[in-house]
């Protein structure tokens, strides 16, 4: 494969408009396949593509445009309940593939993607963008320099908007999504083990849905989505890390706030505020040596979608695997361990008790 890598688009509607116009400014990118039942979200692709759409044939289904050829790499950004049965003609195709979050719905399809995905000598890619906001990856690199000790307690705090209206209606149930601490919190629950090094043994949540979506009614059926938590995530190496969740909290400056504290400092980082902080330990009534930096964030890739550039700075690192000049940094393994510390937060928050990873298989 030279420097152009043709790519196709499974799931057009906000999140695939996004990868289209991320991928609109990656070098040597060219769309040249679309597949979404929805007319109306082809519309939307379509749009994004403006006179690039000539180059992109749409196709009614996804079968179809795995046989078609005319792809290199496909980014699947469709429902989540759809994930398995999208990735099954791909793998088949032998394709390389990004996977938007969550892997799938159910910890028995994640298993099958791994198995599938190890199959393949192709790329897949887990897509979790937070591992790639500036800020998020200068923080988790200080903490994997040494800059704070030995990391003990790692903290994320969400405080964002409710979910988005989409296509049907289909994030309101948990039975499309995996439920909010899948859906959503996954990516918190990767940013976990990246930055601790080591597996989640127990989890605890308490979470409910508490002020969204309580008028709201689809066919008869009021939505179970969880729009507050708390849970906490014991691992193999000692560490506890936190995640507090408001999805009612968005006239808060910064959306998310990581905080790390290890033996000899304290790191947080704010995001969209760009700020890093760190705090070392300084003995008690002696005087603080804080010091804070602001990290950049190209305001192109800024302006290419909603989650500070990350979106940009994730396609350039696929891009470089599928090409043969980078490595895959996101497995599928790596997907299906964020959905199963979500399961257990989901089933812990249903059933008020505390679940051992192990109950789940891990």
């Amino acid at each position: 494969m030279g420097e152009q890598v043709r790519y196709g688009l499974v799931g057009t509607g906000m999140m695939g408009v996004e990868h289209l116009n991320n991928l609109a400014i990656t070098l040597g990118a060219v769309v040249t396949a679309l597949a979404d039942p929805a007319e109306g979200s082809l519309g939307w692709a379509k749009t994004a593509l403006g006179d690039r759409a000539e180059q992109a044939t749409a196709f009614d289904s996804v079968g179809a445009l795995a046989k078609s050829g005319l792809c290199d790499a496909i980014i699947v950004a469709s429902p989540n309940f759809t994930h398995r049965a999208v990735l099954e003609p791909l793998f088949d195709a032998g394709l390389h593939i990004l996977c938007e979050k969550p892997l799938a719905t159910t910890i028995e399809d994640c298993r099958w993607i791994v198995d599938r995905a190890a199959q393949s000598e192709k790329v897949f890619w887990t897509a979790m963008e937070y591992r790639f906001m500036p800020p998020a990856a200068e923080f988790i690199a200080d903490i994997h320099a040494g800059k704070i000790g030995k990391l003990q307690m790692l903290s994320i705090r969400e405080h964002r908007f409710p979910f988005l209206v989409k296509v049907a209606d289909w994030n309101r149930f948990s039975r499309n999504t995996g439920g909010t601490m899948v859906e959503k919190c996954c990516h918190f629950f990767d940013l976990m083990r990246l930055i601790v090094g080591a597996e989640a043994v127990r989890v605890y949540c308490s979470g409910a849905m508490d002020v969204n979506h309580l008028d709201e009614a689809y066919g008869g059926e009021t939505p179970d989505i969880i729009d507050n938590s708390y849970t906490t995530v014991d691992f193999a190496n000692g560490v506890r890390a936190m995640l507090d969740l408001s999805m009612f909290a968005d006239g808060a400056e910064n959306q998310e706030e990581i905080t790390a504290v290890g033996s000899d400092a304290r790191l947080d980082v704010l995001i969209p505020e760009g700020a890093i902080m760190h705090s070392p330990r300084v003995g008690f009534r002696n005087p603080k040596n804080a010091t804070r930096r602001l990290v950049h964030t190209d305001e192109t890739a800024l302006n290419a979608g909603s989650h500070h550039g990350s979106t940009f700075y994730q396609h350039q690192r696929f891009n470089a695997a599928v090409r043969g000049v980078g490595p895959v940094e996101v497995t599928a393994h790596d997907g299906m361990m964020a959905v199963a510390i979500g399961t257990a937060a989901e089933i812990s928050a249903r059933e008020h008790r505390v679940v051992e990873m192990t109950e789940l298989g891990f």
